[in-house]
């Protein structure tokens, strides 16, 4: 049985994800998600403009007029949402915590492929796979999803992405449209990303805290790691200490889209505190363009 409130948090995102899935990407997320190929359908009469290449010979030859072939697209796809609930999930200093966020982008890329009559699976991970939802289609099971995504709570507090790529790849076999969404802070993990990539239409969400990237200049600051528990205090007076912080989150934040761009298919950054419409639907035009 679920509390008052999480239902009420469950439906709020359901009512303001399901509005930019009408609303905003409508037809965008259909465009840049293709089917698995084409399937034959019928033949018809050549018409002007049509291309020489879908002509069905055996149908021209005995009809003496030329036939082309009828294709429609294999619509249904498997998406399956790849999240992390580790510790470090829950800092934020907007007034909302990456967890929120991630539970809020969780919910918009499923009911989008719930609209689409695709099928939606969940893998939660921390420092290990917390929980498997095999791929379903139904509002029902969007909704258990987006419940999941709000009220779970991981066993694991530290990040392993290697390991919940290789739980992918043992438990998916068909190919398959995957988000990856975390915050990224985790040990390497470029050889499972590559193998995954390669398989699969793999799409990275860097979900990041704007003062994850910069320090605010307000004196002597104690930073706690929430995945270590491990404290630190810094200056952040010391302008060097601030833009030392900032280099390093721009070099980190480089290399990632870099591996991204490489071994598998693009990465959205979102930031707490800002609308992240607007990239998502930026990079499902980009990738409608480019298939």
């Amino acid at each position: 049985m679920i509390s008052k409130e999480i239902f009420k948090n469950i439906k709020r995102i359901q009512i303001r994800t399901n509005k930019y899935v009408q609303d905003v990407l409508a037809g965008a997320y259909h465009s840049a998600f293709k089917g698995r190929g084409m399937e034959f359908e019928d033949v018809r009469e050549y018409q002007p403009g049509d291309e020489a290449r879908s002509i069905d010979w055996n149908v021209t030859a005995r009809m003496q007029y030329p036939f082309v072939k009828n294709f429609r697209e294999e619509r249904e796809l498997t998406v399956i949402l790849l999240v992390d609930v580790s510790a470090s999930s829950l800092f934020g200093t907007t007034g909302r915590k990456k967890s929120e966020l991630i539970a809020e982008l969780g919910a918009l890329f499923s009911l989008s492929a719930i609209n689409n009559n695709d099928k939606v699976g969940l893998i939660l991970f921390s420092d290990q796979v917390e929980k498997f939802l095999p791929p379903q289609k139904g509002l029902k099971h969007a909704m258990r999803v987006i419940r999941e995504l709000l009220v779970f709570k991981p066993e694991g507090r530290k990040t392993d992405i290697a390991k919940a790529l290789t739980f992918l790849g043992k438990i998916q076999k068909r190919k398959s449209v995957v988000f990856l969404i975390s915050d990224f802070l985790s040990p390497d993990f470029k050889d499972e990303l590559a193998v995954i990539g390669k398989r699969h239409d793999l799409i990275g969400v860097n979900v990041r805290d704007p003062h994850e990237r910069t320090l605010p200049k307000v004196g002597l600051l104690q930073l706690k790691d929430l995945e270590s528990a491990k404290t630190l205090i810094v200056d952040t007076s010391k302008k060097k200490i601030r833009e030392m912080l900032a280099s390093r989150s721009k070099k980190i934040a480089d290399e990632l889209r870099k591996m991204f761009d490489m071994h598998a298919d693009g990465l959205i950054h979102v930031h707490a505190g800002k609308p992240y419409m607007e990239s998502v639907n930026e990079f499902f035009c980009k990738r409608r363009v480019s298939r």
